[in-house]
């Protein structure tokens, strides 16, 4: 089993996430995706976040896709960083070939992420373009750390099957959508 783990607020989801994740289900040849819905991102103000309950039901419905399923699973676990998510996961289910996905603009600032070295190790992870990051695997920090590890794009059917640390970006049509946008257009509508 091929899967795809895609974490992230989701405070909205929108069919941005659900670009990256079709395109992580083709171009990786996964069988699923995971949408890992965040307590909370430690690296961001989380006071306006909205409840977990909340952003679990919405993503699912904008998540509509047999092979697509979303997840709140980490606030039972207790976890406040991906890196302990992903430790946990290998260890539940050691048969599965994980592969994290992270837009590119996540990538700008993976190397300020608790344990990004280990989650390297972890497990072999798909960035995906987005506006504005299409440079981001030469200026990325993590990116020219991890320079030895990066697969060539034309490979990335095989990222899966490679042990980590093994990465790759991949480009293609992109979306605007972003959730800070949509959160920023919703309070200026706002009296």
């Amino acid at each position: 089993m091929r899967i795809g783990l895609y974490g992230g607020s989701f405070d909205p989801a929108h069919e941005g996430h659900l670009h990256v994740s079709t395109t992580a289900l083709r171009r990786l040849r996964l069988d699923r995706v995971w949408w890992l819905v965040s307590p909370g991102n430690p690296l961001k103000d989380r006071s306006r976040l909205a409840p977990l309950a909340d952003r679990c039901a919405q993503a699912a419905r904008v998540a509509a896709h047999p092979r697509i399923t979303v997840t709140g699973f980490e606030a039972a676990l207790g976890v406040r960083f991906t890196v302990q998510t992903l430790r946990y996961l290998v260890r539940r289910r050691p048969g599965v070939r994980f592969v994290w996905i992270m837009g590119a603009d996540s990538l700008a600032t993976f190397h300020r992420w608790r344990g990004a070295g280990d989650i390297a190790r972890l497990m072999p992870i798909a960035v995906i373009d987005r506006p504005g990051s299409t440079l981001t695997p030469v200026s990325a920090k993590a990116a020219r750390r991890l320079s030895e590890a990066r697969v060539p794009e034309a490979a990335a059917i095989t990222l899966a099957g490679r042990r980590p640390p093994a990465w790759v970006f991949l480009h293609g049509p992109r979306s605007k959508l972003s959730s800070t946008a949509i959160r920023a257009k919703k309070a200026l509508r706002r009296p």
